[in-house]
């Protein structure tokens, strides 16, 4: 039996045999060595922790610091701001270590006088740069959490756009970058639209698998299925190659008892597949979740719900429309159903 380990929903640990390279792992490197902020904004399950992952592996075996802040982790319900911003400080030492030589309730007691953003912004020019010599990098993840929070939080990304801005005049704010990802648009990260747009750094596009980069999973199909490369080109045909998806029909061929592949076309035996264990009675099937937040994502909002099932039934009709750059199009991205060709 074939128990090549497919991984199904959530980060893929670092020394997984199925973690597929992409384009965007190539891009989000090299931004980042060229001091570039970036972020990683797109649907869920699209592998952005495991891209996080990996970027930080290559990055720390340079000597590169890497910190990450889960959003999700300092958490939204009856949070104040004075600890959501004490919660982002206290990730970043922890993330780096240093611990030992930083306590944040002294730091907050002496600077008690100013505000929270202020404290942050002092933190990070006048004590974590002046500590740590070498370059740093902040993966902010999760980012879409804030659109949960109680109060705003434009001044975090305003303040982050200024350590960009201030690399003109101080030398020390070239070593340190910043990298956002989440399930958010740009426009979705400032809230007052009188405000300047958070419109910096680089944005690194997440595509689904293509053919000549998924060797790692297709090793998993062989001895299973008879033509087991034109099975996996069928299984990214049919969703565009969406990661979680192509691990979980991976998986699924596997369980199989018995190679049916060879009884039809490679594309009719994955639509069957599909059919039978993901599409029909869904609600079944969806162990992880991942139909589940794409319906909530489209009903959570009532003044929206009926815009973007009417756009997604153009294109269901259409088979595919052109880019706009609305609202609506970016928040259907954003659900997983659609994406851009």
């Amino acid at each position: 039996m074939n128990n090549y380990p497919y991984h199904l929903g959530g980060c893929l640990p670092i020394n997984a045999h199925g973690y597929v390279k992409r384009q965007a792992d190539k891009d989000i490197y090299e931004g980042i060595k060229a001091g570039d902020f970036c972020y990683v904004l797109n649907s869920r399950q699209m592998g952005k922790s495991s891209l996080r992952v990996r970027t930080i592996q290559r990055l720390q075996a340079e000597g590169i610091f890497c910190a990450t802040i889960d959003l999700t982790e300092i958490g939204t319900f009856e949070i104040t701001s004075s600890e959501w911003y004490a919660g982002i400080i206290d990730s970043i030492v922890g993330s780096l270590q240093l611990n030992y030589i930083f306590n944040i309730d002294d730091w907050c007691e002496a600077y008690s006088q100013l505000s929270h953003i202020k404290k942050f912004s002092k933190f990070i020019g006048d004590f974590l740069l002046n500590k740590v010599a070498e370059k740093i990098i902040i993966f902010v993840d999760e980012v879409d959490s804030i659109l949960s929070l109680p109060f705003s939080v434009d001044d975090f990304f305003a303040v982050i756009r200024d350590f960009y801005n201030r690399r003109a005049e101080e030398a020390k704010y070239e070593r340190i970058t910043f990298v956002m990802m989440g399930v958010a648009t740009p426009s979705d990260l400032i809230r007052d639209k009188r405000r300047t747009p958070f419109n910096i750094g680089r944005a690194i596009e997440l595509t689904g698998f293509k053919i000549d980069e998924v060797q790692p999973l297709t090793l998993g199909l062989i001895g299973k299925v008879n033509d087991y490369e034109a099975v996996m080109s069928a299984v990214l045909d049919w969703r565009g190659g969406q990661p979680f998806l192509t691990q979980k029909v991976c998986q699924l061929i596997l369980e199989l008892a018995v190679d049916h592949s060879q009884n039809y076309s490679e594309a009719a035996f994955v639509e069957n597949l599909v059919r039978q264990k993901i599409i029909e009675n869904w609600q079944l099937y969806d162990q992880s979740e991942h139909l589940k937040t794409i319906s909530d994502r489209l009903i959570f909002n009532e003044q929206t719900t009926n815009r973007l099932l009417g756009l997604y039934q153009q294109i269901l009709n259409k088979g595919e429309i052109d880019t706009d750059g609305s609202a609506e199009q970016s928040q259907l991205r954003l659900s997983g159903l659609v994406f851009n060709n």
